[in-house]
């Protein structure tokens, strides 16, 4: 009987094994990072509001870890700085300033990016959409940097549909679409959300199973394209949202859909390829929304105060989840302090890349992993969010420190949403587990949503006792009791403000000089094919006819097809 016993377990393991052995999953996880440009925190339904509904990122919410203080710099460059190099902004040269496409500077080339990390521990590393980060010189570009390919842009922003940027300063434009190092002319036309949706998708259905991905999708939407004609979505995407009274946060809505329906279609198509139980789904905006002022698109931060470029949470806590079948707790709300700067370390982790600070490489993120599994675990308690000229933005111990602002306009509590423009509870309910969400494969309990929605949601209850002027002086606020910012504790904590402003100063003296320099008539795309591309230092072989003739029978059908699209965008806005 015995016998009989260890030939059935032994017969048991040998399956087991040979199962197991079977499988093509690599050992380490996939990584998936989603980033959205410009995305208030009041611009995902996950946080309480019916206005916008975001099904596929609200299902990954309430299945994984809703993140409810994950803290990123309030501008575009110094956002994506941090989370490539694991470093502040600030201790990079990357603090102050986004890249404008005709000037010659980037990301230094003397930091280790989170691709090469992954690249050297044997990941395939794929980046879809925005760059952002200098491409002056080639060495610059996504490929030179660590990533196996690069589709998408170099720059800010782009017009959805002809992939075009237009400097408002100079009104130099021309092409900025590529598949790697080459310009991109075939994609004109498709609108570009879908566009890096579709490529996210194509990437992971032709990737190799047996070696882990790591996928960077930084989209566009819902950041405004050129100034010509900023706020764009598919006219049938628009008119899903007529019950949106304002026109321009209706398109908004059609934009973050597109965005939502992307996001379905990775974790669909993940799952298809057997992938999802091995695989982190990170989904974050990369700063607040600009409601007001240039590039404004109509975005909503409420109840937080304030707004991209600015000191307040409007535009440093921005909406963030994780999602893993990895993580041991599903449906929780985390509020761990976290930085974007965190992610190296803790997917690096997770991956078992070593990254240790060194005094040639000091890291400032924090390996967050055990905060994420672990809801005794004590994490980060310090979050610069930037200390320059113009304002200083720091949190410690739950205090906040605010000192100056860029404009007195970004300072209040804007973007609240009309009550009459909201969905009711059963239409959001009806939309998260509607058959073609992926929430309705996720067996969510309409209970559990509304609990861990209603821990998501901020409320706004200190009274304004107190105000804050913060160009007279500074203000200190207690983030934790009164996340809105709305009472200044500065005169009755002045031992806790005079700490929090030494930390600000020592930060200060320790920050490296910004990169950032003045423009360059070089990078006139009219001088390349209509094209935005690198201009420094790069050698140019000796042209043969064929080639010429080529490009400029190239240049002139860019020229054309974007005097065609400025054609039709003037027709339109004639029409009665």
């Amino acid at each position: 009987m015995m016998k009989r016993l260890v030939q059935c377990a032994v017969t048991l393991w040998l399956l087991w094994l040979g199962v197991n052995g079977a499988t093509d999953q690599p050992d380490r996880p996939n990584i998936v990072i989603i980033v959205a440009d410009d995305l208030g925190w009041n611009d995902v339904s996950f946080h309480g509001s019916n206005q916008i509904p975001t099904p596929n990122i609200d299902a990954l919410a309430y299945d994984g870890i809703i993140l409810n203080r994950h803290y990123v710099p309030p501008l575009c460059t110094p956002s994506r700085a941090s989370l490539m190099t694991g470093k502040h902004p600030m201790n990079i040269g990357m603090q102050d300033h986004v890249i404008l496409s005709d000037e010659p500077w980037g990301l230094g080339l003397d930091q280790k990016l989170m691709p090469e990390y992954f690249r050297e521990a044997g990941y395939r590393t794929h980046l879809v959409g925005k760059w952002h980060l200098g491409f002056f010189r080639r060495a610059y570009t996504p490929t030179y940097r660590g990533f196996d390919s690069h589709f998408g842009y170099l720059g800010p922003y782009i017009d959805y549909w002809d992939h075009s940027l237009q400097m408002n300063e100079t009104s130099a434009r021309g092409l900025d679409m590529r598949r790697n190092t080459d310009v991109n002319y075939d994609a004109n036309g498709t609108y570009a959300t879908d566009l890096f949706n579709e490529e996210a998708v194509r990437i992971i259905d032709s990737h190799d199973r047996k070696q882990p991905l790591f996928l960077v999708l930084t989209h566009l939407a819902p950041h405004t394209g050129n100034e010509d004609d900023p706020m764009q979505a598919p006219e049938d995407e628009v008119a899903k949202f007529s019950y949106i009274q304002d026109p321009k946060r209706r398109t908004l809505a059609a934009m973050i859909a597109r965005i939502d329906t992307g996001v379905g279609r990775i974790y669909r198509t993940l799952e298809g390829r057997n992938m999802l139980d091995n695989t982190i789904i990170l989904f974050y905006a990369d700063n607040g929304a600009p409601t007001l002022g240039v590039h404004a698109n109509a975005g909503s931060n409420y109840p937080l105060r304030g707004q991209k470029e600015s000191p307040w949470e409007g535009a440093v806590r921005g909406a963030a989840l994780i999602w893993s079948r990895l993580l041991p707790r599903k449906g929780v709300v985390s509020n761990q302090w976290l930085h974007v700067s965190d992610w190296l370390p803790t997917l690096g982790h997770v991956a078992g890349i070593n990254i240790p600070p060194t005094p040639t490489n000091p890291i400032d993120g924090q390996n967050q992993w055990s905060t994420l599994t672990t809801p005794a675990a004590i994490g980060r308690t310090v979050v610069m969010n930037n200390a320059h000229e113009e304002y200083s933005s720091y949190i410690k111990r739950g205090w906040k420190y605010v000192n100056g602002t860029l404009l007195e306009e970004f300072d209040g509590w804007l973007g609240q949403p009309s009550e009459s423009d909201q969905l009711s509870e059963q239409e959001y309910y009806d939309r998260l587990i509607a058959p073609e969400a992926i929430g309705a494969s996720m067996q969510l309990d309409r209970d559990s949503i509304g609990r861990v929605r209603s821990s998501a949601s901020l409320q706004c209850t200190v009274e304004m006792e107190s105000p804050c002027e913060p160009l007279k002086e500074a203000c200190l606020f207690n983030i934790v009791d009164d996340p809105c910012e709305r009472n200044n504790l500065a005169k009755q904590f002045p031992e806790v403000l005079q700490e929090l402003e030494h930390d600000v100063d020592e930060y200060r003296k320790r920050g490296v000089e910004a990169r950032k320099k003045p423009s360059d008539s070089r990078s006139d795309p009219a001088r390349h094919n209509f094209t935005w591309t690198w201009w420094v230092d790069e050698m140019k072989p000796h042209p043969n006819p064929a080639t010429s003739l080529q490009n400029l029978f190239q240049a002139f059908q860019n020229f054309m097809n974007m005097f065609v699209n400025l054609f039709h965008k003037l027709q339109s806005s004639l029409r009665p």
